[in-house]
């Protein structure tokens, strides 16, 4: 399908980011995939030899500019952009009543990756993006779609979540600016998702067995992103609840689109 494309995935390393990317590769896709983490060479070489297509690793952060520079002139040099998956993010828990320094170190880390990064990666490539088309995925949460469960926008983790909330001016705004050069741009709203960044939360990295037992995996949410394309609609958060099947839905009215709203 993605034969003669070429796509960047932020924090492919492992998680969801390594799954958009072997999957972009099986699809055909020539893939720069980085990350921060020193393993990415080493996870785009094994992708590479499991799916045949050309994937380049490179270590880089997403909250750098000069890093993400580099990243879209390397992609660059592989022939153009045309599909650019925001993946890289972070999390921890950010108490309310935490000191002033330690709110204001709280939101750079986040903030700088979840946020920042996404602007600069999006706005670097976009000149590369507009005489060929071609997709955006924002990675966001299930945060920001109506609740089909206890437990969404934890109290604990107030810049995390706003952080994913602000992510929703970005798709709405860019898909609008950029739908007249065929760039659609649409956010991947998932629950709980079986990788290192949930398995973090719990003892041992294990998760508890009745969590283990339904959580998606991270090849669902690839094929949603695949379908997404197949699809071609814009300016829209697509949704994946846990206990629900992983799938595009309905589209949506202009006005519905970011919130979700049946």
């Amino acid at each position: 399908m993605l034969k003669g494309k070429i796509a960047i995935v932020s924090g492919a390393a492992q998680g969801l980011g390594e799954a958009f990317a072997r999957r972009l590769a099986h699809e055909g896709a020539t893939v720069l995939a980085f990350d921060v983490q020193d393993k990415i060479k080493d996870v785009a070489t094994k992708i590479a030899a499991e799916t045949g297509s050309k994937v380049v690793g490179m270590k880089a952060d997403v909250s750098k500019r000069a890093d993400v520079e580099k990243v879209v002139a390397a992609a660059a040099d592989l022939g153009g952009i045309d599909i650019l998956v925001n993946n890289a993010g972070t999390w921890k828990k950010t108490p309310v009543d935490t000191s002033w320094d330690q709110a204001v170190a709280d939101w750079d880390f986040i903030m700088d990756t979840n946020f920042k990064g996404v602007l600069m990666l999006t706005r670097a490539s976009v000149p590369h993006m507009k005489a060929r088309g071609g997709d955006i995925v924002n990675i966001s949460t299930y945060y920001v779609m109506p609740a089909r469960s206890d437990g969404t926008n934890q109290p604990d983790t107030d810049l995390y979540n706003a952080s994913k909330w602000a992510l929703n001016g970005f798709t709405d705004s860019w898909a609008k600016a950029l739908e007249e050069f065929n760039i659609r741009v649409n956010a991947l709203c998932m629950g709980a998702t079986d990788t290192p960044m949930l398995r973090g939360l719990f003892p041992d990295k294990q998760l508890p067995a009745d969590m283990a037992s339904v959580v998606m995996k991270p090849e669902q949410i690839a094929q949603q992103m695949i379908d997404l394309f197949k699809d071609g609609r814009t300016g829209e958060n697509i949704g994946a609840w846990v206990g629900y099947p992983v799938e595009l839905g309905p589209r949506k009215a202009a006005h519905k689109r970011i919130s979700g709203v049946a």
